[in-house]
This record gives C-alpha cells, structure tokens and sequence, in this order.
C-alpha cells in the first residue's frame, strides 16, 4: 500500500485562495453597509419614540413607500432624468473649461496671472449668489441652470488641475526633456499622468459643487421638472418623506457616479499607472 502524499502548502493555499476572497469581498460589504444600518437604525429609533410629529420625521417604511408610489407613477425618474441630464450638461462644461484654464496656468506664467486672481476672488462666493445675475442675463429655464452650474463647478476643477500641473516634479520633466521628448510627448507623457490625480479631486468637488448649486436653483430657475424643484414643492405641503424621497435619489446618483465613473477611470489611470493604491 502506498502512503498518501500529504497537499503541499502551496496547493493548500491556491485551494484556500477562492475562500478568502469570498471572506474578503463580504467583510468589504459589512464595512460598507454598517454605517447605513447605523444611522438607519437611530432614524427608526427616534421616528418611532415620537420626539418629532409623525408628519416632519417619518419612519423609513413612509420613505420608502413614497419612493416606490412616486416610481410606479413615473413621477420620480421624470424629475431625476431632468435633474442628471441638467447635471451632466453643466458638469461637463465645467469639466472641459476647468480642466483647460488649470493647465494653462499651470504650465503658462502669463495665463497665471491673468486667471489666478479671477479664480481666487470667484471660487469663495456662493454659487447661489450668482443665480440672480444669470437669471436676469440669461432668463429663466435649463439654458441659464446649466451654465450656472458649469460656472460654480468650474472653481475646484480649475484649482485642483493647475496645483496639479505645478505639482509635476521638474526631475521628471528635466528628464523627459534630456530624452529629447517635444512639448506634446512631454505634455502627454509627463504632465498629464503626474496632474491626473489632482484633475480627478477637482472632477470630484466640483461634481459635489454642481450637485448643491443645481438643487437649489432649480426651483429659482423656474423649470417645471427636477429634484430640487420636488424636494422644495414637498415643503410647501409637509411631505418630507417625499423630501427624503428625492434626497436619496440625489445619493444614489451620486454614489453610482463614484463608482461607475471616477472609481473606474481612476483604476484605469492613475492606479494602473502605480500612482495610487
């Protein structure tokens, strides 16, 4: 009879390499998720006490059932579909125009001191401070919404990029150069991956800033669809579930952007690239 031939270590690791990434994977989602049951269990805790009427703090089962009544209804996708393609619109001006102007400064003293006390005296006021002026120039309705938009997110985009661009260390570029790399092979090369970290930030605050301005000039600008024009009608009647409704359509937007978007083309980019973990 032949002895059995004990598993070597290295296969007894492969085998067990399936089961730790299915341990892995589910303690990622216990992370993710504890914070929500958390909070959610405090809501439910102080919304059944009675601290609060019924009507100004409702339970999360209201919540949710005004977001499944206004779904079946088609109320609530016709508002967050206005809302997005309003919020994509601005956004991307944003994007292009911040982008440009922040590598411009960066790598332009001239286009520095043109922009950078403009961008300075700007970023600090309040988007919605400047929803008047462009209403009386550009009127009301989405042409005016979404060039607000584009112009309040346009501060941390154009800030971040042109830290970024200024942040690109002049070894790498000394060195490009000494490889008789032409300022196109040294822009794409060099400058662009070592800002893109930064440009991605200001992508991200400046999605954060074009979110705030937009639900709060949506009801100023007049449009008849949007979050912002439902969670401010809401109020009018006291429906704050349907408020909290349309505020976590806001969120779940928001985090499928996160994570569709700047997540993936942070692992295509900078990730893949080693210069981030």
């Amino acid at each position: 009879m032949y002895d059995a031939v004990p598993a070597s270590p290295a296969s007894a690791t492969v085998s067990a390499i399936p089961g730790a990434t299915e341990d892995a994977r589910w303690r990622v989602i216990a992370r993710t998720a504890f914070p929500f049951v958390v909070v959610g269990g405090a809501w439910e805790i102080v919304a059944h006490l009675g601290i609060f009427p019924p009507r100004l703090f409702p339970p999360l089962e209201a919540v949710g059932s005004a977001f499944v009544r206004l779904t079946i209804a088609g109320i609530l996708p016709h508002h967050a579909l206005d809302t997005l393609v309003r919020l994509l619109a601005g956004f991307t001006l944003a994007a292009f125009a911040g982008v440009a102007i922040g590598i411009a400064m960066g790598r332009s003293r001239r286009a520095e001191d043109i922009f950078l006390p403009l961008v300075s005296i700007g970023a600090p006021i309040p988007g919605i401070a400047y929803a008047p002026l462009f209403l009386l120039w550009f009127g009301l309705g989405n042409f005016s919404t979404v060039l607000l938009v584009g112009f309040v997110s346009a501060f941390p985009i154009i800030f971040n990029t042109w830290t970024g661009v200024k942040a690109v260390k002049e070894i790498w570029v000394r060195s490009a150069q000494a490889m008789g790399a032409d300022q196109r092979r040294l822009f794409v090369k060099v400058i662009l991956p070592g800002a893109l970290p930064y440009i991605l930030t200001g992508l991200r605050l400046g999605l954060a800033q074009a979110w705030r301005i937009l639900v709060g000039v949506e009801m100023l600008a007049a449009v008849p669809w949007g979050l912002g024009w439902l969670i401010f009608g809401a109020r009018e009647f006291l429906n704050t579930d349907v408020m909290l409704a349309g505020i976590a359509v806001i969120a779940v937007i928001g985090l499928a952007l996160e994570k569709l978007v700047f997540q993936r083309l942070e692992q295509f980019t900078v990730v893949r690239w080693g210069m981030m973990t």
